[in-house]
């Protein structure tokens, strides 16, 4: 899973075109609760600043509250690792992307999965979003999407991708 923070910050700290990036795994139904042997990673954009990266490892780390700390809960205490790399996201108006690339791990592109009419296959109020409840999620196919890093290695490419657009916001 890739975040790319178009604009944001998190107190005084703005975070503004930084990335994040987690890898994970379980069995069973993550939604619903019930699954086992959850485990993840998750890496960050080694661009942050001191303060940015204090900012980040407490958004997703689920310090700070919120979906983050919701969707972190589900693959705790099983965090195999996390570091700071060169992430790099674009997305573009197809809603194509390129990126991230942390070390091994990497995905690259989502072909559109249209409709026979040329619609996007969409997905309202998504029942289990990576990026909270009440999201749009469109469905792709993914061109690439590799891994080998924390224990994490499969090659997925041609397996369906998503794309979320996410609002998150925390107490003032």
């Amino acid at each position: 899973m890739a975040w790319h923070i178009r604009e944001g910050s998190y107190g005084e700290v703005r975070l503004d075109d930084l990335n994040a990036l987690m890898v994970g795994s379980f069995v069973g139904n993550l939604w619903a609760g019930e699954h086992t042997d959850p485990y993840a990673a998750i890496f960050f954009d080694e661009r942050a600043d001191e303060q940015q990266r204090a900012a980040l490892g407490a958004i997703f780390s689920g310090q700070a509250g919120g979906w983050p700390a919701q969707f972190g809960a589900m693959f705790h205490p099983e965090m195999r690792g996390m570091e700071f790399v060169p992430i790099r996201v674009g997305i573009d108006a197809e809603l194509e992307c390129e990126g991230p690339r942390a070390g091994q791990c990497g995905c690259r592109g989502a072909e559109r999965a249209d409709h026979a009419r040329g619609a996007r296959v969409q997905v309202h109020n998504a029942p289990g979003a990576e990026v909270g409840p009440g999201q749009v999620a469109t469905w792709g196919r993914a061109t690439a999407h590799r891994a080998d890093v924390f224990g994490f290695t499969w090659d997925r490419a041609g397996c369906s991708s998503k794309y979320f657009p996410f609002d998150w916001s925390g107490p003032d």
